[in-house]
């Protein structure tokens, strides 16, 4: 059996990923009264004088909102609400598995950003925080800018904000290897959606040089016409020689490439026209160049998100570690520093005398990077003064 035949077994064969368990066994009378009427009432009095007890006296401190309108799902694209269930119920597992955290799937059946807005909003009293998932761009910037403004809880854009944490963990012990120099690089994005766009504003928070992104029209350069809102703001703060041109003229003389795009979009001589190159080719299940060939045009370093190579950049590393640490604290927001920190974190994890061309980011099945990470974020939170309780 195919990898794909495997896997749709197992879901007919499960018919759902995760389930609803009572924390508390019910079999006695008291139990009874104790978990539901009459006991259930003062629990309910106590949160009515005071919302913020809802925390101590709910799982809501620890039940996060996976929600998707499915129009972004994977690589497959606008599927649906109904068809990107399995992959909300998959990254609940990984929420729970990873980072010990109950996460619960919403998948609501609108592309229309007013309705999904208030529908969150709505049910956010609910949950302790909100990791928004395949929402397409450029609906998916106002959605997350939106639901901040309205949620008193952690609101998190996997996809973008995710992607960019580990793109940036692993370029900070790529760079080592490579014999970079923070400050001085060049770093190209193939890609100009929510994860590329996001990858950029962190890499250029973070120091690593100038970021140039390139999408289907190529390079992306400030005055562009036809920019989409998220683009047109990254475009002041990227590019900064004002290149135009095709992917292939972005790449030459570059020191890194990131590929948050399509399979093939990549050749070997490209790669040999870099500057002894890093190579993030993370299209899947077919990155923008395989390994490879990525090493034969002379990259120095190669990592993809597949699981059958090294350097594996995964998510999982991330947003289980991001709302652990943001719920352990009750933080009202993620904030641009506790992703600069979280980056740090996870790259930390590799000490210097285990760090090669093969091994600049922990293994996705590594448990304890969550930890690490929700220590940075819990550490920011506090720092900040956004953080309700104190650890």
């Amino acid at each position: 059996m195919t990898l794909e035949e495997k896997a749709l077994q197992l879901h007919y064969e499960m018919q759902g990923k995760i389930e609803v368990i009572s924390r508390k066994p019910v079999t006695t009378r008291e139990d009874l009264s104790l978990l539901y009427t009459p006991g259930v009432a003062e629990p309910c009095r106590v949160i009515a004088r005071d919302e913020e007890e809802s925390f101590r006296l709910t799982r809501r401190s620890n039940l996060v909102a996976v929600v998707t309108d499915g129009t972004a799902v994977l690589g497959l694209g606008d599927i649906g609400p109904a068809a990107g269930m399995p992959v909300m119920e998959g990254k609940c597992v990984l929420f729970k598995e990873f980072g010990g955290i109950d996460a619960f799937p919403l998948c609501i059946d609108s592309k229309d950003v007013d309705t999904i807005v208030e529908t969150v909003r709505l049910l956010s009293k609910n949950f302790g925080g909100i990791n928004l998932e395949d929402i397409s761009a450029p609906r998916c910037f106002e959605i997350e800018r939106r639901l901040k403004e309205v949620c008193d809880i952690p609101v998190f854009h996997d996809d973008q904000h995710g992607t960019a944490i580990v793109v940036a963990a692993a370029m900070l012990n790529a760079m080592k290897v490579a014999g970079k120099e923070m400050g001085k690089m060049k770093i190209v994005i193939n890609g100009a959606g929510a994860a590329g766009i996001a990858i950029g504003k962190l890499l250029i928070r973070m120091g690593f040089g100038n970021v140039v992104l390139c999408d289907i029209h190529g390079i992306i350069c400030e005055g562009d016409d036809g920019l989409n809102p998220g683009q047109e703001e990254i475009s002041h703060i990227s590019n900064l020689n004002k290149e135009k041109g095709t992917l292939a003229d972005a790449l030459k003389g570059a020191d890194a490439f990131v590929g948050v795009s399509r399979p093939h979009m990549v050749t070997k001589e490209m790669v040999a026209s870099m500057n002894q190159g890093i190579v993030f080719a993370m299209a899947n299940p077919v990155p923008e160049i395989m390994p490879e060939e990525a090493k034969a045009g002379g990259a120095v370093v190669v990592g993809t998100g597949r699981s059958d190579y090294p350097n594996q950049i995964n998510n999982v590393l991330i947003f289980p570690g991001i709302f652990k640490g943001a719920l352990a604290v009750r933080a009202k927001e993620i904030t641009e520093s506790m992703k600069v920190r979280a980056a740090y974190a996870i790259a930390a994890l590799i000490p210097e005398d285990k760090l090669t061309a093969e091994n600049i980011i922990p293994s996705a099945l590594d448990k304890t990077v969550a930890d690490a990470v929700a220590k940075a974020v819990a550490d920011v939170a506090i720092e900040e003064g956004i953080a309700r309780i104190k650890k």
